[in-house]
């Protein structure tokens, strides 16, 4: 049955786009949608409730204020659980059932990277809040995001590491997804570059409960430090394991780390973590605004990836109505290569999160910064930007 409903959904995709013009009109009565792919279920399900809450709040807004020439907005949510397999068939059904002009996702870099081909070829903008493997951006001209790359943050903490905590050994445990992979072997390349040693290399499967193998293995060399660029589950069972163990090393880690349900998994232990993430930018009414709504419509407070996926989805509902007019009958006329070059111009647009500006191959122009838990709440300590190979701190 899986496979006939993905050779179905196969077949619609297809179709869609054999139709072309077809799928570019809204109809009189219908609505504009949009897509939110991530996962909702499972072990990593609370990064995409987070997201997909910050979305549902800019379609509210975005149709309170008019929508785009009197249509309203609507986000259709697909659970991917974090796992290509599910994203697949999820893509295809948001392009060749649902036809939406857009897609805030997919939150993991593996699900992204798996799904950004067939938004390419469905001529989907395709906006990631949170996928920072450095290749992502390439996959496609309709392929964005706004947050920072992998690579970026990966040499500014392997140049941060070595030249201003001056350490000199750290041990790596990744778990095998190109998010994790990715940011530890290209920190490795950059800590070894500027003269740190990379002491032990250990890995471990998404989902996997004992790591104390691998935490064995990394204790007999005795690291300065313990880098664990992964997802907050894992990390939260790496910490209480490495305790457990008598491991008392420095732990850092990535921007993963910054989804809130951390301080839940690991508690006190989260305390003193030090981890990469895109750097705050001064808090501005609009994101005074957002937190405060979000907070009372959900019960929670936004993490910085909520802050990316609002600021996603408007900046694409601003492209969908500043590019569609009124056609025959009353219904609305999309244009998709429009919306994607709206979006692709996107220069210092006011967002949650701050300043959104897309390089010219849909990247995020970001500085980095370094942040901790201290007191179980995030902090920023320092912020960088690289200029050349120079690491700048930023005041």
């Amino acid at each position: 049955m899986k496979k006939l409903l993905a050779v179905l959904f196969s077949f619609m995709l297809l179709f869609a786009l054999a139709c072309g013009k077809e799928s570019d009109v809204v109809k009189k009565g219908e609505t504009i949608k949009i897509g939110f792919l991530g996962p909702m279920t499972g072990d990593a399900g609370n990064y995409g409730k987070l997201m997909s809450q910050a979305v549902k709040i800019a379609v509210e807004e975005f149709n309170a204020a008019g929508g785009a020439e009197g249509f309203n907005a609507e986000v259709i949510v697909e659970d991917t659980e974090g796992k290509v397999e599910k994203a697949n068939p999820a893509i295809e059904k948001l392009a060749g059932v649902d036809k939406v002009f857009g897609i805030v996702g997919s939150v993991f870099s593996s699900v992204s990277l798996a799904v950004a081909p067939k938004a390419e070829a469905a001529k989907i903008v395709m906006v990631s809040p949170s996928s920072t493997h450095k290749d992502l951006p390439g996959k496609g001209k309709f392929i964005f995001r706004d947050v920072m790359s992998d690579a970026l943050q990966a040499v500014v903490f392997g140049k941060y590491l070595a030249n201003i905590e001056k350490v000199k050994t750290v041990a790596i445990l990744y778990i095998k997804n190109d998010y994790s992979q990715g940011l530890a072997m290209d920190f490795k390349e950059q800590f070894e570059k500027e003269g740190g040693k990379v002491v032990a290399i250990e890995t471990a499967l998404q989902g996997d409960k004992d790591f104390k193998t691998q935490l064995t293995k990394i204790k007999g060399t005795s690291p300065e430090a313990l880098y664990v660029p992964n997802y907050v589950a894992e990390i939260a069972q790496i910490l209480e394991q490495a305790k457990q163990l008598g491991i008392k090393t420095k732990f850092y880690s990535a921007d993963g780390f910054s989804n809130p349900q951390i301080i839940e998994l690991a508690g006190e232990l989260a305390n003193g973590v030090i981890y990469t993430q895109a750097a705050e930018q001064p808090t501005s009414q609009k994101r005074k605004d957002f937190e405060a709504k979000y907070q009372a419509k959900w019960g929670e407070k936004p993490d910085a990836f909520s802050l990316n996926a609002y600021d996603g989805a408007w900046i694409m509902l601003n492209a969908i109505k500043a590019t569609a007019g009124k056609g025959a009958n009353g219904n609305l006329k999309v244009d998709r290569d429009k919306i994607r070059d709206y979006v692709a111009k996107t220069k210092d647009f006011d967002g949650a999160s701050g300043k959104v500006t897309f390089t010219a191959d849909g990247d995020l122009v970001a500085n980095i910064g370094i942040y901790t838990a201290e007191n179980l709440k995030f902090k920023q300590l320092k912020m960088f930007k690289l200029d050349g190979e120079k690491l700048v701190e930023l005041k």
